[in-house]
Order: C-alpha cells, then sequence, then structure tokens
C-alpha cells in the first residue's frame, strides 16, 4: 500500500498485522482537518488472536484496499479507519469484554459513522445492543447467525432484545444461517445422507445453525438422530463418535466454528465412522481447519457464502487480483466481504447528502436498492439482511478447501 494512504487508513503494518492507531478513549469531534475536510470515523472490530486469526486479518485487508479505491473517502468526507481487536490472547478468540470495550470506544467518538463488525455472531450480539443505543450503523462481513435480524429460526425474544433503541441499525453483506441452512440440507440430500447426526458447539452461532439445519433436515426427509452440545475443552470425542457409530449415522454435522475444537472432534468422529459424510458450515471454513484436519477431509463438506471468482462479476475479479497485487497472497473466503461491507459503508455516506450525519448515513444504508457489488447486485430488506442466496459448496483436497459446487437458497 502506498505510503500516502497509509494516513489516511490511520493503520501500521505490524507483526499482528493490523495495530490501529487512534486508540485514546477520549471522545472525539466530527470537525474537519486543517485542510478544511470533514472527517469521520468508520471502526471495525476483528478477532486478531487465535484460530480466526487469519480471516479477520483478510477482512480488514479487504476493508482497506476499498477504502484505499475510494481515495480515503466516504462523500465527501475524508475517514479515519480505526481496527480494533475484539479478542484475548487468553481466550484465543473473541472475548465479551473487548467487544464490548470495542463499541463503547466507538460510541464515545462523535465523528464515528460506522461500525465494521463483528467477526463472529456472539460477539454481534454484545456490541449490538450498544451501538443500537447511540444509534450507530453497524456492518458485519461475516455474522450468519439468523437471531441477530429474524425470529424464525431464533431464540425467543430475538432480534427484538438487540435494539433497545427500537429501530434497525445492523445489517450484513452475507447471506443469514436460514440461507446457509437451505444451502446445507441440500448438500446433503445431493450426498444420499439419510441419517443425520448434529453436533454443536453451544455459541450464538454454532447452536443457532446447527437447529436451522435439524430443521430443515426434517423438513427434507434425513432423519435426524441428535442435536447435541459438545464439550469444546474436551481433550477427546471418541465415546460420542462411538455413539454417532451405534446409532447408526451416515452423516455428521457440526454448528460450530474452528476454535470449538472442530479439528479434533472431526478425527475423532472419522476414526470410528470412517465412511461418514462429514458436514461443516462457513465456521470452520478457514485455513486453519481445512490445512490441518488430515485425512478427515476426504469425507468433508463445507458450505461458505464466497464463490470462485469466475461466479462472480468482474468487479470482484478485479478486487481479487488487486487484494493479491496489495497483500501478496490470496484473501481468505471472508476477505470479500470485508471489502464490501466497507464499500457499501462508504456508498451510504455518499448517498447520505451529509456524510458527517449518523442517522443519515444509518437511513442511507438501509435503502440500498439493486446494489451492483463485488458480490453481485443485492438489495438490503428491512431487517438488514442482503437479498443474496447463493452459498458454496467446498471439499478439502491437498489441505486445500476446493471449490465443488453452488447451492441455492432461492424462495426464502
Amino acid at each position: 500500500m502506498h505510503a500516502k494512504h497509509m494516513t489516511a487508513l490511520c493503520l501500521a503494518a505490524t507483526l499482528a498485522g493490523v495495530t490501529a492507531c487512534g486508540d485514546s478513549d477520549e471522545p472525539q469531534s466530527a470537525a474537519g482537518t486543517a485542510g478544511g475536510e470533514k472527517q469521520v470515523t468508520i471502526y471495525s472490530s476483528q478477532p486478531l488472536q487465535g484460530a480466526t486469526r487469519e480471516q479477520a486479518v483478510s477482512v480488514i485487508n479487504g476493508e482497506k484496499l476499498a477504502l484505499e479505491q475510494h481515495g480515503g473517502k466516504g462523500g465527501d468526507c475524508r475517514v479515519k479507519y480505526v481496527a480494533l481487536d475484539d479478542s484475548t490472547a487468553q481466550a484465543a478468540q473473541w472475548d465479551p469484554a473487548a467487544v464490548s470495550a470495542n463499541a463503547r470506544k466507538a460510541i464515545k467518538d462523535s465523528a464515528a459513522v460506522a461500525y465494521l463488525g463483528e467477526f463472529n455472531s456472539g460477539a454481534s450480539a454484545v456490541s449490538l445492543p450498544i451501538l443500537n443505543e447511540v444509534p450507530l450503523l453497524q456492518v458485519s462481513p461475516s455474522n450468519t447467525y439468523v437471531g441477530l435480524t429474524k425470529s424464525e429460526g431464533a431464540e425467543p425474544g430475538e432480534p427484538e432484545k438487540y435494539y433497545p433503541h427500537g429501530r434497525r441499525t445492523y445489517g450484513r453483506v452475507v447471506p443469514a444461517d436460514h440461507v446457509q441452512a437451505t444451502a446445507l440440507v441440500s448438500y446433503m440430500k445431493a450426498k444420499d445422507a439419510t441419517k443425520l447426526y448434529i453436533l454443536n458447539d453451544k455459541e450464538v452461532y454454532g447452536a443457532g445453525i446447527a437447529r436451522n439445519v435439524a430443521a430443515g433436515a426434517k423438513a427434507a426427509g434425513i432423519a435426524v438422530l441428535a442435536n447435541e452440545a459438545i464439550d469444546t475443552k474436551a481433550a477427546n470425542y471418541r465415546s460420542l463418535a462411538e455413539r454417532i457409530q451405534s446409532a447408526g449415522a451416515d452423516a455428521f454435522f457440526f454448528g460450530g466454528n474452528t476454535y470449538g475444537n472442530a479439528i479434533q472432534l472431526w478425527k475423532d468422529v472419522y476414526a470410528a465412522n470412517p465412511d461418514i459424510k462429514m458436514f461443516g458450515p462457513d465456521g470452520v471454513a478457514e485455513s486453519t481447519f481445512f490445512a490441518k484436519v488430515g485425512a478427515p477431509g476426504r469425507n468433508t463438506f463445507i458450505t461458505v457464502s464466497t464463490l470462485p471468482p469466475d461466479r462472480y462479476p468482474p468487479a470482484a475479479r478485479e478486487f481479487f487480483s488487486a487484494y493479491e497485487s496489495a497483500y501478496g497472497k490470496k484473501p481468505e473466503t471472508y476477505g470479500i466481504y470485508g471489502y464490501e461491507a466497507m464499500s457499501v459503508v462508504l456508498d451510504a455516506m455518499k448517498r447520505a447528502g451529509d456524510c458527517t450525519d449518523r442517522e443519515a448515513v444509518l437511513e442511507a444504508f438501509f435503502a440500498t436498492r439493486d446494489r451492483e457489488s463485488v458480490l453481485g447486485t443485492y438489495s438490503i430488506d428491512n431487517d438488514g439482511d442482503t437479498t443474496l442466496t447463493q452459498y458454496g459448496g467446498y471439499r478439502i483436497k491437498d489441505d486445500e478447501l476446493v471449490f465443488d459446487r453452488v447451492l441455492e437458497a432461492k424462495g426464502l
């Protein structure tokens, strides 16, 4: 990245990849710079420690690239970009206290117009009510838990409990889990799954996708033998794997993330059930999983909303090329969603009229219609969800995630 853009983005390269400046807790002002330009702040909150670090860095790099390509501006406002870490070394994943601190930092900044995050749905369940009180626009590049925006397939009281202000302030550029669950079930049917054993990690995202898959599988005529929560700190899952074998399951699904001990789970289930078809959601669609899972990978089928470059419009192919040129490697699966999360916010700022006006930017985001983007053409509905309905089905080959097929979930 050119040096002249680094000042505008307010980031410096470190071993962690994304050390942010401007971290003071002091409230800031939306006043113009010395040059007379209006300046606003866009915050990003991602887990930079633990199994999802590479995904998080890729998301941030995508956001930085989008801002650079827009000249560091949204409308006629110069954007100060501040990347925050919502994880801790002790947790090795997102941490509620860190998430809360990030959200409160953003709401103290009177120049803030948007907050990009979180990576994990459970983390957004923490930050969303805080940001909603302001209200401040929040756009996630990766959350899929349906209960953040819709009641169907969610827990009682969702999504209303996340919106104490009473209005919607949260949106996402990735299709939610009611779409992913439909894609997963269609994948299972295509692979002739008949008896499904479901496990989940008890988190907001994991339990949610497991619940939606269970309902979808039953409706599709697949016998659901169980939907059980696991101890993600267990040393092994051999007894559980034997229970799956005794139940006669020919398919297995885990609702959860890589950091939920997914690799150990996969290995133990496979050891006891070498012919079982193993299905995972986007929570395991990352290099820390598929590059290390080993032999079970040959039986594994994973869904993630990201598609190969040739399945996207030309703008996406330009993104992939620009990303690799800027960062020296291909993006992780959610890099393109980080790029689009920033891009749609900058577009909302442009359409808002006054790019310093939080309310106007919020309204402009929810007014997004027929947006032609790197992901394809989509709108944002009244709940804050994208109208995109495609997921990709992937296999693991030679420790890489390899595209298998498009899974379409229209009509939802």
